[in-house]
């Protein structure tokens, strides 16, 4: 299984990029040091001077292609570089003429929240030709363009790299008929290409997600979501087909979102017998109180021996056998369709700063890369690695080789596979492991609390546990609010909103002789805490408590559950993604007002406490003007300088504002206070209005985000705690006083971790009860950029080239 080599120079490996983003502070990221770029050392905003940059998008559409070419467009004007839009793919490339033209800084404004691409895609067979490369290659020369953006799936960025390998030879053969000016050639001698993958299937190798993916769960499950009721009303069997000819992520994920009964994905097709295990698994779900059936199917769903398994095919073998009501429901184009996911306007916003970033850093000797995502890190891979693995995946599938096909899709593809098999395909065994679990809520409600709980009680019962749900937080503990719960009871929570539980605030420390008694009068073996910033607290007194009272000596886990993200040791909080959409689809509504009236100028507060990570992201993801938060100290005089941005920005086409403040960015400088400054001096150029949008922020159905983290989370913590209580066990007692039998399970980087936290102590500011160091800082100056303040941008932070052999076939040293 190989990947495909690239006989490019290594520009640093993951190691060393590792550690320069170590040496990154917190501060304000408008002012550090730039590092040296390949081309000496230079500033990001005279880095495009001279450049010109066209950008395209191919293939089939995806939510979020507007956000990259907005990004692209406004970073790379930022760097003095002048940006073409090529209209309608590579038809407009061949085509020339009006098809390529200059992009301005207002020609991108209102495109953020627009499902689709605005500049056209079309599918191109001049391009396939010879001949329809050369007009291309003329095209971008006339106009002085070497730097090329593509943005599409993996057809239409292995054509890029065709088109660039081409280059010297369609030069040449140009100047040979006159198409261009030997002055011209020398001008354009080499072609920089960076891709962007945006396709919803999420099926190019090498990247986490692609552009469109998450906007296309979103769809998913708000049909799953309507479909669940009606199906509950008449106990029927519903199979659901969605997209992925050759991928069967968006259905995997969908399956573990929605709590499915069975997925059909091509990756891993069922044994000879399924339609034995099947109609077994469905009537079992019935016997256990279910009133429903959800089966999911992948449209490129097969057997063993190749054979396609079609909706129609499950409904018939379920009728037949089963005798249920079954329906089919085919979701087609919707989910290419609606507006992009807060997730996948951030991702393209990123995406397209680092591929400006990476065309004009380029070399003639760097080869054609993609950017993407792995974990939480922007990462660029040669193109041509990507697309190499992404074509052995469809080898290794068509070759029968279909565990091969799994490892080869990724670390996070197979983790997501393992995690269904588990709640799908095993049932609780008849012997016991003869120890108790308890698994409780801390802190305020969190969209995916109850995912989180679902999966933690399953894959306990799983390991043959007696699981109890505690109510009500630490108090519900000490008052005796236990009991025992069982597989059914947890059957439909994943798509449920709040906490199913109970959650309080209470920290458990005043009650610790209660707690005790509890612990020892319910057996407790072990507990997982899945909450917030209390929740850590909470555990970290819990550890305290261990040296009065022996009870509280059973090993702990911390799931970090919050709406605010503001728990040391993860980068990402169950139930923060479903609030940052939340306040993004407000803000949209708010924009779509604001653009009506014109001159307006909205002020609107978000939760978080002091921690602005919601602030931030929902600026990035709704296009903000500015974002105000407690980390970024600001003064009057910065203030001042957002009313003068604003009121320039009335004097172009673009006229309405958007500002987002965190609640507790400045005790001084409140909601009311920025309102009243902002209208007085905005006077006869714009007028003001404020929106606190409060509680609807902790509300709502979780995100599909939000449900399969909070499942991973639940599945990882319990196995995790299953072996603590194992090694902690002596002569059947279970005695845990050490560190690491107390550790908070975090999304760090590329990976879950779980951390002491004792440890994680010396990392926190109590006192504002935020961690003192948060990656999402170093995304401010990007909201900044695109919002048109002319700062300095940190390319010290810019990934380097990595390859993809280590990362896609090393998978089993990670599970």
């Amino acid at each position: 299984m190989g990947t495909g080599t690239s006989n490019a120079p290594r520009l640093g490996s993951a190691g060393n990029w590792n550690r320069e983003r170590h040496r990154q502070g917190t501060g304000t990221g408008t002012g550090r040091k730039m590092s040296p770029s390949p081309a000496g050392a230079q500033h990001a905003e005279t880095l495009g001077v001279g450049k010109a940059i066209a950008v395209l998008t191919s293939g089939g559409d995806a939510q979020g292609m507007n956000a990259a070419v907005r990004a692209v467009v406004r970073v790379g004007i930022y760097t003095g570089a002048r940006v073409f839009f090529v209209c309608e793919g590579y038809q407009g490339l061949v085509d020339g003429g009006d098809h390529i033209r200059e992009a301005t800084w207002e020609s991108v404004s209102m495109m953020l929240q627009l499902g689709g691409t605005v500049i056209g895609s079309a599918r191109c067979q001049d391009f396939r030709t010879r001949e329809g490369r050369l007009r291309a290659a003329r095209n971008l020369v006339k106009r002085g363009i070497t730097n090329l953006c593509v943005i599409g799936g993996d057809g239409s960025l292995t054509g890029a790299d065709t088109f660039r390998a081409e280059w010297g030879g369609l030069l040449a053969e140009l100047l040979k008929t006159g198409g261009i000016t030997a002055e011209e050639a020398q001008r354009s001698s080499h072609l920089n290409i960076v891709g962007m993958v945006g396709s919803i299937d999420n099926d190019f190798c090498g990247t986490d997600m692609t552009i469109g993916t998450d906007s296309a769960l979103h769809r998913i499950m708000e049909i799953v979501d309507a479909i669940t009721t009606t199906a509950q009303s008449h106990q029927r069997t519903f199979v659901l087909e969605v997209m992925g000819r050759h991928c069967g992520y968006l259905a995997l994920i969908t399956a573990l979102a929605c709590g499915a009964d069975w997925v059909f994905i091509p990756e891993s097709p069922p044994e000879d017998d399924w339609e034995e295990h099947l109609c077994r698994r469905l009537a079992e779900t019935r016997d256990g109180g279910s009133r429903l059936n959800i089966i999911i199917v992948a449209e490129g769903a097969i057997d063993k021996h190749g054979k396609p398994i079609t909706s129609d095919d499950i409904k018939a073998l379920v009728v037949k056998r089963l005798g249920y009501d079954t329906r089919v429901t085919i979701l087609g184009h919707v989910q290419r369709g609606g507006t992009p996911s807060a997730f996948d306007r951030i991702l393209a916003s990123r995406m397209g700063v680092e591929a400006v970033m990476a065309l004009l850093e380029g070399t003639p000797d760097t080869p054609a890369c993609v950017v993407s995502l792995s974990g939480n890190q922007a990462v660029r891979l040669p193109l041509m690695e990507c697309v190499q693995v992404t074509k052995d995946v469809t080898t290794a599938m068509n070759e029968g080789r279909f565990e091969d096909a799994v490892k080869l899709r990724g670390r996070s593809f197979q983790n997501n596979w393992n995690v269904y098999k588990l709640l799908a395909h095993i049932r609780p065994p008849a012997t016991k492991s003869g120890y108790t679990v308890a698994v409780m809520n801390v802190g305020a409600p969190a969209a995916g609390m109850n995912a989180a709980v679902r999966a933690t009680v399953r894959i306990g019962l799983i390991h043959g546990h007696r699981m109890l749900a505690v109510h009500d937080g630490f108090e519900g503990l000490a008052f005796g609010m236990v009991e025992e719960i069982g597989w059914n009871t947890v059957g439909s929570w994943t798509g449920l909103g709040g906490s199913k539980l109970g959650t309080k605030r209470t920290l458990p420390k005043k009650y610790f002789e209660e707690i005790s008694a509890n612990i020892s009068k319910f057996g407790i073996h072990g507990l997982i805490i899945i909450g917030g910033f209390e929740a850590f607290t909470g555990g970290l007194e819990m550890v305290e408590g261990r040296g009065r009272f022996d009870e509280l000596c059973i090993p702990l886990c911390i799931v970090p559950a919050t709406v605010s993200n503001n728990v040391p040791g993860s980068d990402f909080s169950i139930g923060a993604d479903t609030a940052l959409n939340t306040i993004t689809t407000t803000c949209d509504l708010i924009k779509q007002s604001a653009a009506g009236t014109k001159r307006r100028v909205f002020i609107i507060e978000t939760m978080g406490g002091f921690c602005g990570y919601l602030a931030t992201m929902a600026g990035l993801a709704a296009g903000a003007d500015a974002a105000y938060i407690f980390e970024e100290p600001f003064s009057s005089r910065d203030l001042q300088a957002n009313v003068d941005h604003l009121t320039e920005k009335m004097k172009t086409t673009v006229k309405r504002g958007l500002v987002l403040r965190n609640e507790r960015c400045n005790e001084n400088y409140t909601t009311d206070f920025i309102y009243n400054l902002y209208s007085e001096e905005g006077k006869g150029v714009f007028d003001c209005r404020k929106n606190v949008l409060g509680h609807m922020q902790q509300g709502g159905s979780p995100t599909p985000f939000d449900r399969n983290f909070g499942t991973k989370m639940g599945a990882k913590a319990v196995a995790w705690i299953t072996g603590k209580i194992k090694e902690c066990s002596r002569h059947g007692r279970i005695f845990a006083n050490t560190a690491d039998s107390a550790c908070l399970l975090g999304m760090r980087k590329r990976s879950l971790v779980f951390q002491p936290i004792a440890e994680l102590r010396q990392q926190t500011d109590f006192e504002h009860r935020i961690p003192k160091e948060q990656w999402w800082l170093k995304l401010r100056p990007i909201l900044k950029i695109l919002a048109k303040y002319n700062i300095e941008l940190d390319t010290s932070e810019t990934a380097h080239l990595e390859h993809l052999t280590r990362k896609v076939l090393v998978p089993e040293a990670t599970l």
